[in-house]
């Protein structure tokens, strides 16, 4: 779904929502129209690709015990997966592995141990970058859709770090691969992501950073 269709979706079904969840949704889309508007800038447009799936899932969290982000992260796409009930996560990631899904996976530049091992030298990180590539497979094959989405998003986390604390060259020929094969994914994931929030407005899907004041 574009942009515009979510808008006029959620506009339909605002009066069922709460202020907080409406704002939530309605500045995903906001970032996913962005990302549309920015089809031929492939840094801009992940940028604003992931900022559109953080605006739905990040939630200002007051409680002592307090998820971490990777632990509320997996949470997130678990209760994605719950309510798709028409397989829409599966129905993506099967079509495209042989393309952009596998692709990421098997870039050992998204594999955070990678790097991890470029700093200390302390761990071989070609080992568990192939296990991580068998049990992608393996969670693919079994339809375990919340698990390789773990993987999945788990290495585009690993891109998001790089380019949001400077860590690439903006319009850089070496990780242009990356960060299109990103996109490809993102662009089919996000909308199935806002769509399904706008579809279960009754789940709390906690508060919102920065809530609208005054």
């Amino acid at each position: 779904m574009t942009s515009a269709q979510l808008k006029k979706k959620l506009k339909a079904r605002s009066e069922a929502m709460n202020e907080t969840h409406r704002t939530r949704l309605h500045r995903a889309i906001s970032w996913l129209k962005a990302a549309e508007e920015h089809e031929g800038n492939a840094d801009i447009q992940f940028i604003t690709l992931w900022i559109a799936y953080n605006a739905c899932y990040a939630i200002d969290e007051k409680n002592e015990d307090e998820l971490t982000e990777r632990e509320y992260f997996n949470e997130f796409i678990a209760r994605l997966n719950f309510y798709d009930k028409e397989e829409r996560f599966f129905k993506v990631l099967w079509e495209k592995y042989s393309g952009p899904v596998r692709l990421l996976i098997e870039n050992e530049y998204l594999f955070k141990p990678f790097w991890d091992y470029q700093r200390t030298k302390k761990r071989n990180w070609k080992a568990s970058h192939e296990k991580s590539i068998q049990m992608a497979v393996s969670f693919l094959g079994k339809r375990e859709v919340t698990k390789l989405m773990e993987v999945v998003l788990d290495r585009l986390y690993t891109l998001r770090n790089q380019i949001l604390h400077g860590g690439a060259t903006y319009k850089s020929k070496v990780n242009r691969a990356q960060v299109r094969d990103a996109n490809n994914i993102l662009k089919l994931i996000v909308p199935i992501v806002i769509d399904i929030m706008i579809e279960h407005n009754e789940e709390d899907w906690g508060e919102i950073y920065y809530p609208v004041v005054g």
